[in-house]
């Protein structure tokens, strides 16, 4: 009986075995089931992706050529490491051994490979680990490099190595800014373009013609597919999809002209820097086609290498070669930042007065030199001054005179015909509509900083009702004497700025010579000027005329556009030509000497704008021939002292250059730049300013020349007649301040001193007292009123 009930139990457990067994293979054929029905085609497809890769090529961008097909940037191809996470455990031993590898490349110098390391894994968390997806790790890797990976190719599973083409830029610094960079996107900007096809690591334009046209430049990337072996290896080649390469841009500019405007801009702040104006550094140039608005030339300066953006640079020379674009702010087109416009601005109120029939070309005054409490920059005055003497000798006692006759509201009507304070469209990001100034702008303003004044007044008063409520009787006497002192400066802040509020005759003074809230770029300031050349006709400035495919079929064609024909008679236009014409013509005026045996005809118009703490702005505007015009240019030098001088020279240069040039070759002047280009120097003398004198150094002074002021005077402008380059006159007096004399007693326009027009958006002038950086690589707006009026005069 013993013996049955034990095989009873055995044969039971041998039961629940069985059936646990049973259960088990049944699971087992469920699972299998499923896998090999169900899931089949994942499975397949992991298998196949287990052994084969589908590597990207990276596509060419486009080239970027001149009118006459020379070519400004190209391409050139690079090594470049990327690595792809194939899920396999040991990826963290192959990461630290391409960091070793890596180790001493330019891209990581000074790094350790524990921190290339740390770096690498960095790129692939951003990238989320995805699968067989390639991420750049190190860009223009050497020779050497590639050697030693492939060497040790078996215990590098997933490292990749590719030829990526990067931007080449054979004529070195040709065109910077406007040619804009080529970066790699980051996470942000993937995030916004991710339905346009872009991937972790590919590059796009960062700015300039290079981020306006990225639609067109950028390629169609290609494939190839690899079969791998267990280790990653390539085994065989399954097919290559060839990439596309991006269409081409054809520019209106002509290199030759853009070099040697280029160089000449450059010499000129150079020269003035020498002559004692320190602060010179920068400069903008646009040269136009007054017949097509085409671009022939777009110049700022100072410029930068843009090969540090495809060079094989240390973090050390990286770090050093942006510190040195921050600081000169090279990456801001000063072609399309804002300036007030000085004497250039003379043609509009000229038009105005003669449109409106405020005056006849016949209208004359004597001018003694003086208007009311305004000084003329030529003491004693012009003596008899009509329209066309008044433009040629650049007299502000009768632009002043004109001015008053006139009133804010016309002059900025026909500046606003002439296209100022408006933007042109040029297919260029960053470019501002500028600044018109008026009653209700000025009101604008000033009163968000009365407002701010009266908050901080009611702010006290509401303390100190607090603490009188609660205070005794002898103590409230000492509380309201406390707060009458705390209030009596601000109230004195309060009733400067009310005064400030209303428009004031001072500031129709100011606007009618170019100064006060006038502010414009070179671009429109070149427009305005082609206008009046061309017979009334504003055309849209571009840069592009033509996008072809790398078949040669053209994709995109770009032809003249006008924008409108300015309300302004022949008869007026003739007028401010003539009188433009009359600046470049002995014995007075203002640009003759700096013009003197010129083989063309041309016109012009000098302009000195004030900022106040700081050397005047040079500004120079032309067209020429005078008989039958082809260019308009505008020409600006930061804080260059004197328009004839500064920036007249600068313009002469230019139209040299632009009429030797015409049957000249297309590469004519470029051979020497892209031989230092190659070199990673700068092109000509663009990149070679003179030092900058010793604190406390003059300029040298002399008795004839472009100005009757002192030659670093930051205050009234001269435009002189008779100046040679570089060479200023002085009367040694004081001058008066910025914006203007200061008014005599008993005038009635005598505003309250001590306060400063507010900043637009800020109370604090920039650095540079004429023009902003960019945030994000375009100008700001700049300062109103804070570089060219004080309220004391």
């Amino acid at each position: 009986m013993a013996t049955n009930g034990v095989t009873k139990r055995l044969e039971k457990k041998l039961q629940v075995l069985l059936g646990l067994v049973a259960a088990a293979f049944a699971v087992l054929f469920v699972r299998l089931a499923y896998l090999q029905l169900v899931e089949a085609d994942k499975y397949q497809m992991m298998a196949q992706q287990n052994h084969l890769r589908l590597i990207p090529i990276i596509a060419p961008r486009g080239e970027i050529l001149d009118r006459n097909g020379v070519r400004i940037v190209g391409n050139q191809p690079v090594y470049t490491v990327s690595f792809a996470y194939l899920g396999i455990k040991d990826t963290d031993r192959v990461i630290a051994r391409l960091a070793r590898i890596l180790e001493g490349e330019k891209t990581f110098q000074g790094m350790s490979a524990a921190e290339i390391e740390q770096e690498i894994h960095k790129k692939l968390n951003e990238q989320k680990l995805r699968l067989y997806e390639p991420v750049p790790v190190a860009d223009k890797v050497s020779s050497e490099t590639v050697s030693r990976i492939e060497e040790q190719r078996l215990e590098l599973p997933g490292v990749l190595i590719d030829v990526r083409p990067v931007r080449h830029y054979p004529y070195g610094d040709l065109l910077v800014p406007t040619l804009g960079y080529v970066g790699i996107m980051d996470q942000k900007e993937l995030e916004e373009n991710k339905d346009k096809g872009y991937r972790l690591g590919d590059s796009w334009g960062k700015d300039g013609l290079e981020k306006s046209f990225e639609s067109y430049l950028r390629g169609e990337r290609g494939a190839r597919q690899v079969e791998v072996d267990a280790q990653g290896r390539p085994v065989r080649d399954l097919g290559v999809k060839e990439p596309v390469p991006g269409n081409n841009l054809v520019l209106t500019i002509d290199a030759r002209l853009q070099r040697a405007v280029q160089d000449a801009l450059a010499r000129g702040i150079a020269r003035v820097q020498k002559e004692g104006y320190s602060q010179a550094r920068a400069g903008a140039v646009v040269v136009l086609d007054v017949r097509t608005g085409e671009i022939l030339a777009l110049a700022s300066h100072p410029t930068y290498d843009p090969t540090i953006f495809t060079r094989d640079l240390s973090r050390k020379e990286w770090n050093a070669a942006w510190a040195k674009i921050t600081r000169d702010r090279s990456l801001l087109n000063r072609a399309l930042a804002l300036y007030p416009p000085g004497s250039t601005f003379k043609m509009v109120v000229a038009a105005a007065a003669l449109e409106l029939g405020k005056i006849t070309p016949d209208f004359a005054i004597n001018d003694s030199g003086r208007y009311k409490y305004k000084v003329d920059w030529k003491p004693g005055g012009h003596g008899r001054v009509n329209v066309v003497r008044a433009i040629k000798v650049s007299c502000d006692t009768f632009f002043w005179t004109v001015g008053v006759m006139l009133g804010p509201e016309p002059i900025a009507r026909y500046a606003r015909e002439f296209g100022l304070g408006q933007k042109t469209g040029l297919e260029l990001p960053g470019e501002h509509a500028g600044r018109i100034p008026g009653p209700e702008q000025k009101y604008n303003l000033w009163k968000p900083l009365l407002d701010s004044v009266q908050k901080q007044m009611d702010d006290i008063r509401k303390e100190y009702e607090k603490r009188l409520a609660s205070a005794g009787e002898g103590e409230k006497a000492v509380l309201q004497r406390e707060m009458n002192a705390r209030l009596a400066p601000l109230q004195d802040r309060y009733n400067k700025i009310e005064w400030e509020l209303k428009w004031r005759e001072y500031d129709t003074l100011d606007m009618a010579i170019g100064q006060g809230n006038n502010y414009y770029t070179p671009l429109q300031l070149a427009n305005y000027v082609a206008a009046i050349a061309n017979g009334g006709i504003l055309y849209k400035p571009y840069l592009v005329k033509k996008v072809v495919a790398p078949d040669g079929q053209t994709v995109a064609e770009f032809s003249p556009q006008e924008i409108r024909r300015v309300n302004v008679s022949e008869r007026t236009l003739a007028i401010l030509r003539q009188g433009m014409h009359e600046v470049l013509l002995p014995p007075d005026g203002t640009a003759a000497g700096v013009f003197a045996g010129v083989k063309y005809s041309a016109a012009g118009k000098t302009g000195t704008a004030e900022v106040h703490g700081h050397d005047n702005h040079a500004l120079f505007v032309a067209f020429a021939p005078y008989e039958k015009p082809e260019v308009a240019l505008a020409v600006v030098v930061e804080y260059g002292g004197h328009g004839s001088s500064a920036a007249g020279s600068v313009a002469r240069e230019i139209l040299d250059a632009y009429f030797d040039l015409k049957n000249a070759p297309p590469t004519a002047g470029l051979s020497a730049a892209g031989e230092q280009a190659k070199e990673g120097q700068a092109a000509g003398a663009v990149r070679r300013a003179a030092p900058a004198p010793s604190p406390g150094s003059q300029p040298p002074r002399s008795t004839g020349g472009s100005g009757n002021v002192r030659p670093r005077r930051t205050t009234a402008p001269a435009d002189v007649p008779g100046a040679s380059p570089g060479r200023q006159g002085q009367d040694g007096s004081p001058g008066p301040s910025a914006g203007g004399s200061t008014p005599d007693a008993g005038t009635g326009e005598s505003p309250p001193g001590g306060v400063q027009p507010p900043a637009q958006g800020s109370g604090q002038a920039p650095a540079n007292g004429g023009v902003q950086s960019p945030a994000n690589g375009g100008a700001q707006e700049p300062l109103d009123d804070r570089a060219n009026h004080q309220p004391n005069g």
